[in-house]
């Protein structure tokens, strides 16, 4: 099953407590989940001011600098794991080093429902 761990920290603290994980630290555990094979995508992202949110409502399109709310940590990064279970995707989400500063959301990836074509509808 997909697990998708969601990285978030408070940008100002992430790199300056003593605690605080460095970029070679996350590269080698990103490194070693992808040789278990269970990595399937992972990325750091920038930083939180240079988001951009986009919302539609009753067909008209707004565009926002910034995040999509103010909060105390931002989304700064996410592993794509795939894992026997629930268990499995929470030890690999405790082995991501900004845990020790921030903290990871492990939510199930929820496959898309695409109705059956029927055989008489199909053209090929």
């Amino acid at each position: 099953m997909k697990y998708l761990c969601l990285v978030y920290s408070d940008e100002e603290l992430l790199h300056s407590l003593p605690e605080s994980p460095r970029d070679e630290e996350c590269l080698a555990y990103a490194e070693s989940v992808q040789e278990s094979g269970r990595l399937i995508a992972g990325e750091a992202l920038a930083p939180v001011q240079t988001a951009t949110t986009v919302r539609v409502r009753t067909g008209k399109t707004t565009i926002t600098d910034g995040p999509f709310a103010e909060t105390k940590e931002q989304l700064a990064g996410f592993y794509m794991v795939e894992a026997r279970d629930l268990n499995e995707a929470l030890n690999i989400a405790a082995g991501i080093p900004a845990a020790r500063v921030g903290s990871i959301e492990v939510r199930p990836v929820r496959e898309l429902e695409v109705p059956a074509r029927s055989a008489a509808g199909e053209r090929g």
